[in-house]
């Protein structure tokens, strides 16, 4: 029964939970971590860990891709980004710093992430972007919105991708453009491709099985809030309550795997993963991976030196992100990030070697029966 609380005369509405509301119970097992795995897979395509980078250009350079491919997770490259319409993306990324640092701080920093973006796509960029990613033996993954699916994706298809990810803040399974347009509709384009397609993100019940029903092979849930970077909240008050949403989004899978007689819809986090602890109650809700964004941002491999912002902040006419510093001076490696060791007491490093931990102090010793550990919640 839904928690429903009235917040005025004849409006109600539903009590929802953010991951700090709620807490991992222990079990009266415990393991050694060495026993627990942290693998999952989603089609034919295996990871030794739970993480997939955010799709934004702070982010995910091809290099930055391979170098997640090579520890486990996965890279996302923005279809819609920089990589696609800038041969010197590297130098671009550092003027953008030094803007944001010096010489108008972050809102100039924005128009300018707003002028690179108005630069056209180029299939060409996009397509060695793919190629160098592909050529080093990692699966290959591409975002792009809703909007530009139906243009992109062929380019994508001949280029290698393994992997299509279909990503908005918030997404339907039928996305309705100009009346003179034909809607994307998602069943019927996820029908028409040779490869899995991860889609969202969504934040109920409702929108996670009508988007499982598409075909997709993955829903993701949120919309990749990270504090002080993403501000979807204050520009369209449209808030997701994660470990309520992945709870909502793992019940949808429930019932999608008992409509079809078997076929399973990976759940992805997508929003307030800071920590190891954020990742391991993302799991223990529901999740079967996150998406992370500024916790891999501070790496020494990501490119945006030690800066951070959504792939929503470059929208022309609503942007929906910040320049967000996330490492002051020397920054730590991706393998200090993702597997320690770590100096910090409050789980920012050794993301992965955090949530082990968890799945071993409270005796599971894989992501799927970690699922179904206890929670309480705050008072």
């Amino acid at each position: 029964m839904r928690d429903l609380v009235e917040i005025g005369m004849g409006r109600t509405a539903r009590r929802t939970y953010q991951l700090d509301d709620v807490n991992i119970v222990p079990s009266r097992r415990t393991r050694s971590s060495k026993e627990v795995s942290t693998a999952w897979q989603i089609d034919a395509y295996r990871f030794d860990i739970p993480v997939l980078a955010h799709p934004t250009d702070a982010l995910v350079s091809p290099t930055f891709a391979i170098e997640l491919g090579k520890r486990g997770g996965l890279g996302v490259i923005n279809g819609e980004g920089l990589w696609g319409r800038h041969a010197d993306v590297e130098d671009k990324l550092r003027r953008l710093v030094e803007i944001a640092e010096e010489d108008g701080g972050v809102d100039a920093a924005i128009r300018y992430l707003q002028e690179l973006h108005a630069a056209p796509l180029q299939a060409g960029l996009l397509a060695a972007a793919v190629a160098q990613v592909r050529d080093s033996g990692v699966t290959t993954a591409v975002r792009v919105s809703p909007q530009n699916a139906r243009a992109l994706t062929p380019e994508l298809i001949k280029a290698g991708i393994d992997l299509l990810v279909v990503h908005g803040t918030i997404i339907s399974a039928e996305h309705v453009v100009h009346t003179e347009q034909e809607p994307l509709n998602l069943k019927t384009f996820i029908s028409e491709l040779d490869v899995p397609v991860i889609a969202g993100g969504v934040s109920d019940h409702r929108t996670a099985l009508h988007l499982m029903r598409t075909g997709a092979a993955g829903v993701i849930v949120g919309y990749g809030s990270t504090e002080g970077a993403t501000t979807t909240g204050e520009v369209l008050g449209i808030g997701v309550p994660m470990a309520t949403a992945i709870a909502d989004a793992a019940a949808a899978r429930r019932d999608y795997l008992d409509e079809t007689g078997g076929r399973y819809v990976h759940v992805i986090a997508d929003g307030d993963i800071n920590s190891s602890g954020d990742l391991a109650k993302a799991i223990a809700c529901g999740a079967d991976a996150a998406v992370l964004g500024a916790p891999l941002a501070v790496s020494a491999e990501a490119p945006g030196g030690g800066w951070y912002w959504p792939s929503a902040a470059a929208h022309p006419s609503v942007p929906r992100g910040a320049l967000l510093p996330v490492s002051y001076g020397e920054r730590p490696s991706l393998d200090q990030v993702l597997s320690g060791p770590s100096d910090d007491p409050y789980g920012s490093l050794n993301l992965v070697g955090g949530l082990r931990r968890s799945m071993a102090k409270t005796g599971y010793s894989d992501l799927k029966e970690f699922q179904k550990v206890g929670l309480t919640v705050r008072a």
